[in-house]
């Protein structure tokens, strides 16, 4: 494993597949239909990213402007270093009775030491054991980390957190402070993008004024919701089936948050690319530089497991979720298994720049209704989640995104979901720039026949269009499932190598059709479309 600090080479991501993380530069000029799927003796390349002859991914743009964005900033620190191994400064075994205040204590002592060098103040180690907790445990200060024993349920040698709580109890881990909004503002720095139409995939732009503006500033980007965006995207799709409502204009800004890199005059480059069209035309985008208000860095929890006790099937008498991220930036779940929440094995929201690598977070206890068994899950302003090496079973919504226009730029990658109830993919309101890369759902228990999805969920919870310029690549369902990708108005969306079922039109059989390519063909390459985006930014 890297030390703190070292950065993936080309080689190792390569060498490690999406288990790295990539990025990409240059596309052409030809729209999909004018050029064909390269076939090789080792497998075949989509007609919209292949590798070119100096090896580097080349990007086709289609007659509309659109194309498959890079999706490599994902994680922690933009996928650029290995997770940390955080120094432990403090180890506690269990006490009898509840726990929460036994840890919390402990956490707030880490809490209490100085920042190093890196940004850490060190890890809280529990030993091998139970700890019932009653509450929330709250990682509040940047640098901490909490680091369990073991996450396989045996107290001899793991560490097992029992949530105790109420179903009033949110979560029984909390990372972060929670109030980071993104709306706290420098005074002065607010000006408006003049750039005509900033494409998807887009990094570089001129704003009206970028005198206040510095190179490392964290830059807010705002397109708001306006009447003529509403309707360019049919009111949000919502009317399909009779029942629904136009998004009020104003609900559904779309909302980045990113770092600027270069400045040259009044353009302006920034760490990463938009996943949706800013058209000035439909509406002003404009950015300010925001002051983090609130922001928690470099904190995680690793190695330990969190269970409910074992409620019954449909109970719901128990927290809600096992952790949540919230108001955070490089941060990260790695090594835990998490069971028996009614809500999220691992929720985001407020978080950028994360990582929930090597997670299972399976068999939920909740009523099988809405708002439940959303195992993981990128909520309200995640951008640049990475999600990876998953494991889920029995959730409702296993892989999603429930953020709407504020949730772009996510990944989940190398995850399987195991008697699952109904689909994963882009769940609600536009979330925008996901990539679900190689994702399997097997032993579906849905009586739907679509169980991946980047769609029109129509007027059902007045969701509308769920994702917009998203991509499946090189995933797989049940014999028999379908994946359903359809076209948005202004945008587009992907299926690229998907086996074991078609993909097609979902419930409004009037929708077109998104991009799809070589459905049930084997031997897609490049076999992650992550990791061959990462080796390509960091080569």
């Amino acid at each position: 494993m890297k030390a703190d600090g070292d950065r993936w080479s080309r080689r190792d991501v390569l060498r490690l597949g999406s288990a790295g993380a990539m990025a990409a530069v240059g596309m052409g000029a030809l729209a999909p239909d004018e050029a064909m799927a390269a076939e090789t003796g080792a497998g075949w390349h989509s007609r919209l990213v292949y590798p070119g002859s100096d090896g580097r991914l080349v990007y086709r743009v289609d007659s509309a402007g659109n194309r498959i964005p890079d999706f490599s900033w994902a994680g922690y620190r933009n996928g650029e270093v290995a997770l940390p191994n955080v120094d432990v400064v403090l180890e506690i075994g269990p006490v009898s009775g509840d726990n929460t205040t036994h840890i919390q204590q402990a956490l707030d002592k880490v809490a209490s030491r100085p920042l190093n060098e890196a940004g850490f103040r060190g890890a809280l180690r529990l030993k091998p054991g139970t700890y019932p907790v009653s509450g929330t445990l709250h990682l509040r200060h940047s640098g901490v980390v909490l680091r369990g024993s073991g996450k396989w349920g045996d107290p001899a040698v793991d560490t097992v957190i029992i949530g105790t709580g109420s179903g009033s109890v949110e979560t029984v881990i909390k990372v972060g402070g929670g109030v980071a909004n993104w709306n706290s503002q420098k005074p002065g720095t607010r000006t408006d993008i003049v750039t005509g139409l900033v494409r998807v995939g887009s990094r570089s732009f001129q704003v009206a004024d970028a005198s206040n503006l510095r190179v490392g500033d964290n830059l807010i980007i705002t397109h708001p919701h306006t009447a003529a965006w509403g309707a360019a995207i049919d009111g949000g799709g919502t009317l399909k089936g009779g029942q629904g409502e136009p998004w009020p204009v104003g609900s559904r800004p779309i909302i980045y948050s990113r770092y600027i890199q270069a400045i040259d005059g009044n353009m302006i480059r920034v760490c990463a690319p938009v996943f949706n069209h800013l058209d000035r035309a439909l509406s002003q985008s404009y950015a300010h530089v925001w002051t983090q208000a609130g922001l928690i860095r470099n904190v995680g929890v690793e190695n330990l497991r969190v269970t409910m006790g074992s409620p019954p099937a449909e109970d719901e008498n128990h927290q809600m979720s096992c952790v949540i991220l919230d108001g955070v930036e490089d941060a990260w779940v790695k090594d835990c298994q998490l069971l028996q929440f009614s809500y999220s094995g691992v929720l985001c929201r407020r978080a950028t720049r994360v990582t929930v690598q090597s997670v299972r977070a399976s068999h939920p206890r909740s009523k099988l209704v809405g708002e439940r068994r959303y195992n993981f899950q990128a909520a309200l302003l995640s951008q640049q989640v990475l999600f990876r090496d998953l494991w889920s079973e029995q959730a409702r919504h296993a892989f999603v995104s429930n953020g709407a226009t504020t949730t772009s730029g996510c990944v989940w990658a190398d995850g399987y979901n195991k008697n699952g109830y109904t689909e994963s993919g882009g769940h609600q309101r536009w979330t925008h720039g996901l990539l679900f890369d190689n994702i399997k759902e097997i032993d579906t228990l849905s009586d739907k026949a679509w169980v991946l999805n980047l769609h029109n969920r129509g007027h059902i919870s007045n969701h509308g269009w769920s994702s917009a310029h998203s991509v499946l690549w090189n995933c797989t369902v049940d014999s028999g499932r379908r994946a359903c990708v359809q076209r948005p108005p202004t945008a587009q969306n992907y299926a690229i190598g998907t086996k074991g079922g078609a993909s097609g039109v979902n419930w409004w059989s009037n929708i077109p059709t998104g991009h799809i390519e070589g459905t049930n063909s084997t031997g897609l390459q490049p076999a992650s479309l992550y990791a061959a985006q990462l080796a390509d930014r960091l080569g």
